[in-house]
């Protein structure tokens, strides 16, 4: 196996090479102006530690695998064409009005208790930029009112002399019958043709999302609708690089529904959050190969602090409605939950609580912390870091970055110090406490409203800053056990190498599976099976087309159900059933749905009395290749104490004075060694802070317990 994957984030570009039975991991700065130029320097470090050339890598390499938050970004900061959209007539305000309450999605708790004062988001599609076309389709797809193609051209018409740079078409229905989408496409093509100078792209509605519901499929095809340029000249230009350095093979791109695709199946909204979809997705097959238990993973990078799900089984947990920014939409997506907490998180001062306010600006790569030297002058993590003895100045990220304390003081006195009334190393002490308490809090938070534990998790600390904040976050998260796991500095880009080439297609249905008045079964057996080998066929066909035989791509059913008339809707994915073929597999389908709702609500909550139904058949079309493979995490010798490569005074939570503190090389991460608290251990990639009462054991393949004494 030779292939490159690669975690494009806000600060850093990881790399994850993968050379035969080599694993080498490989870090740069992410250059945003050109995001090839960021992913050169880290290949070319790679390279080095494996002794070979760019050319000769790229011309023998199986795949080369991109995960970006380029999107995430690019909507965050609202950098994007101008998207007009075309709607059903008598549907104009259904974008604008969200649903009534669409303006308290993507805020936090405490925000969306208190809606009269919320801000609605900027919309991205403005009401004047949104026109309607006389037709209509019935709930069951038969054409009630015909298209006018002289009415769509005169609305295409429109919105181009308005300035429209990409048109998105959500008709009432579409997913019943996309014909008048169809056509409407056909109609913009034959007007602006694609090879001619002002030809814009045209996105339908019923190809990004195939659940019912105008507003979220509507949302979601806007989202994309808005990232599609960027992503197409950010992903292009990265796809031209590797071609002018020898790599011939399609470029594949990371999806947040945990799998991965060509760039020419890729729509933008599946890129969103890929980069720590990966790492969750490593998570779940470390915790597969190595029985690892319940798995928390945290992705603590210079950005931003990402947590996922990972239950016992290895079984991750999914979004089917998530939000992403201030937006609703219906694409199927592994559950994340990132908090503005990383080592470039900017650390201010808040005069109405007269406390430290951290993140959810991150100073990023450029100019990056103010100990980075590079014209950054506001505080961040990372230069609290530095000041409390954590940081080597000399050799952060194998001396690729100097550090530069004056810097880091002189950021905090400015900042901090006089509103606070604290000299410079209590101010760096309440950073390093308080972004630890805010990532424990989210991580609290996501584990105990789906009913489970902190301390029946364990804490997989990964990310450039993971090792370094891990005990902290545990003390804060009542977390016993953390794990910083193999390639941990790279882990989503791990993952990215681990990612199989998958599709979801769904369709939204109205199946009854038990009938509350009539209590009766589900019994169009015909109807259902239908729509799930429609679904299985689209997979299939999308897998093909990028060169996979047909008898190799596999299929797993989902569902998703509820109770009656409940809100709440479960997915459940279905073991060892593709088709509907008697009362066994109703009752088995009911079974499993029942089991699910269970775990997580608890047995006395189930109501199936109330009636079963689901709302949407969705198919995962998928090819299994070769994954990297995890070594045991256990190791019974006897362990003994490394030597210490130097000592430096380092200040501690909790404790007033510094404290005189060994500190070791990567030679000490040997699978025999221990390494009480406190302690510094400083690779070339992170740092591992051992805090007084923790220790660290290492496991083979580079794998580090830290247990608590």
């Amino acid at each position: 196996m030779k292939r490159i994957s690669v975690d494009i984030g806000g600060t850093f570009t990881d790399c994850f090479f993968v050379w035969d039975e080599q694993y080498i991991e490989a870090k740069a700065l992410t250059t945003h102006h050109n995001l090839a130029l960021g992913f050169n320097d880290a290949l070319d470090l790679a390279c080095k530690r494996a002794g070979l050339d760019r050319g000769t890598v790229l011309s023998e390499v199986d795949s080369v695998r991109y995960a970006t938050t380029l999107g995430t970004n690019a909507l965050i900061e609202r950098k994007g064409p101008k998207v007009a959209a075309i709607v059903t007539h008598g549907f104009e305000d259904t974008i604008p009005l969200s649903r009534g309450r669409g303006y308290g999605e993507g805020l936090d708790y405490s925000m969306q208790q208190n809606l009269p004062a919320a801000e609605r988001p900027e919309p991205l599609v403005p009401r004047s930029m949104i026109r309607s076309v006389k037709e209509r389709v019935n709930s069951a797809g038969k054409v009630v009112a015909p298209l006018d193609p002289e009415d769509v051209r005169t609305v295409v018409r429109e919105l181009v002399d308005a300035g429209a740079e990409a048109i998105v078409v959500s008709l009432v229905n579409a997913t019943e019958n996309p014909d008048h989408e169809l056509a409407i496409q056909e109609i913009i093509l034959d007007e602006f043709p694609p090879h001619e100078l002002g030809a814009i792209p045209v996105l339908l509605g019923h190809q990004v999302s195939g659940r019912k519901g105008e507003y979220v499929r509507a949302t979601s095809t806007i989202v994309d609708g808005f990232l599609h340029e960027i992503m197409f000249h950010a992903l292009s230009q990265l796809s031209n690089n590797l071609r002018d350095f020898g790599y011939d093979k399609p470029m594949l791109v990371i999806h947040n529904s945990g799998g991965m695709a060509q760039m020419n199946s890729t729509d933008a909204l599946q890129t969103i959050h890929s980069g720590p979809i990966a790492g969750v997705g490593a998570a779940e097959h470390l915790s597969t190969e190595t029985g690892l238990g319940h798995v928390i993973s945290t992705d603590m990078g210079g950005t931003s602090f990402d947590i996922g799900i990972v239950p016992e089984g290895g079984v991750k947990h999914y979004d089917f409605l998530p939000t992403i920014d201030r937006w609703l939409v219906s694409v199927p997506m592994v559950h994340l939950d990132t908090l503005g907490a990383g080592g470039g998180s900017i650390a201010s001062y808040d005069r109405i609580h007269h406390s430290i306010k951290i993140g959810p600006e991150s100073a990023g790569s450029s100019p990056g912390p103010a100990c980075y030297d590079r014209g950054g002058l506001r505080p961040t993590v990372t230069d609290a870091d530095l000041l409390l003895g954590y940081l080597d100045p000399d050799n952060y990220a194998n001396g690729y970055i100097k550090l530069n304390p004056k810097r880091s003081r002189f950021a905090i006195e400015e900042t901090l110090c006089d509103p606070l009334d604290l000299d410079v190393i209590d101010v760096a002490r309440s950073i390093k406490d308080g972004v630890d308490e805010q990532m424990a809090i989210g991580i609290g938070k996501e584990l105990r409203v789906r009913g489970y534990l902190p301390e029946d998790f364990t804490m997989l600390a990964y990310g450039g800053n993971g090792p370094l904040h891990a005990c902290g976050i545990a003390r804060h998260a009542g977390i016993k056990r953390v794990l910083a796991p193999p390639f941990s500095s790279v882990f989503s880009a791990c993952g990215a190498g681990n990612m199989k080439q998958l599709h979801f297609h769904e369709r939204g249905v109205h199946v009854t599976l038990y009938n509350a008045t009539t209590r009766a079964l589900y019994d169009d057996y015909t109807e259902f099976n239908e729509v799930v080998a429609e679904l299985e066929a689209r997979g299939r066909e999308d897998l093909v087309r990028q060169g996979f035989a047909a008898q190799d791509v596999r299929h797993r059913l989902e569902l998703d159900m509820r109770y009656g008339n409940q809100l709440l809707t479960q997915a459940v994915a279905l073991d060892d059933i593709d088709r509907m073929n008697g009362v066994g597999d109703v009752l088995a389908m009911i079974k499993q749905f029942g089991d699910v709702y269970s775990h997580r609500f608890g047995a006395a909550s189930a109501a199936p009395e109330a009636g079963i139904r689901c709302s949407t058949i969705r198919v995962a079309s998928y090819v299994d290749g070769d994954v990297v493979r995890f070594d045991s995490l256990e190791y019974g010798g006897e362990r003994t104490v490394p030597a210490e490569v130097g000592r430096r005074a380092v200040t501690f939570i909790g404790i007033d004075a510094p404290v005189d503190t060994p500190v070791y090389d990567q030679d000490a991460l040997h699978h025999t060694s221990v390494i009480p608290g406190p302690a510094i251990v400083t690779t070339e990639n992170t740092t591992y802070l051992v805090e007084p009462g923790w220790r660290l054991e290492p496991t083979q393949q580079g794998a580090v317990w830290f247990l608590q004494d």
